[in-house]
């Protein structure tokens, strides 16, 4: 399994996303149920409460879905080690060519969320693809929705302290 195929979560997100999968998992004879009561209303091509019923079904399976995908794939918690290497689970600073500013994040799932100011950026971006497995001082090149490329200079890389 490389790192794109993985997601780096923190126990405290792999708990509550779990919650959630139970929580839906739970739901669903609820959710039958109430699709059955609507289809015994009558016709089914003038029963929008029918159909609000099976558009929620849908979207709560394609979440069940999503939910077993990441648990199974993720890395709960497994601290990085601390060589400067950018892989999941990684606070990385970096700075963009032509620019004195840098940037900060957390390379890892986007269903991590934000840890205060601290945004998350998956190794499945542009950008994370292009940074995964760079040292500190190395330049990489990603390409931007426009087409344009941008380079980023790695300035540090340390594991994420929850």
């Amino acid at each position: 399994m490389t790192a794109a195929d993985q997601t780096w979560l923190t126990q405290e997100a792999y708990d509550r996303l779990k919650a959630e999968l139970d929580e839906l998992v739970a739901n669903r004879p609820a959710l039958a149920a109430e699709i059955n009561a609507r289809r015994e209303e009558g016709d089914l091509k003038e029963n929008g409460g029918y159909h609000a019923a099976r558009d929620e079904q849908a979207k709560q399976e394609g979440r069940i879905r999503q939910l077993q995908e990441l648990l199974r794939s993720a890395k709960v918690g497994v601290r990085p080690a601390d060589d400067g290497i950018v892989e999941l689970g990684m606070v990385v600073t970096i700075a963009y060519d032509g620019d004195d500013d840098t940037e900060t994040f957390l390379l890892g799932s986007r269903e991590e969320g934000t840890h205060g100011d601290l945004p998350v950026y998956s190794p499945q971006s542009p950008l994370g693809k292009a940074i995964v497995g760079a040292s500190r001082g190395e330049a990489r090149e990603y390409e931007l929705p426009n087409g344009h490329h941008q380079k980023v200079t790695i300035v540090e890389a340390k594991p994420f302290d929850a």
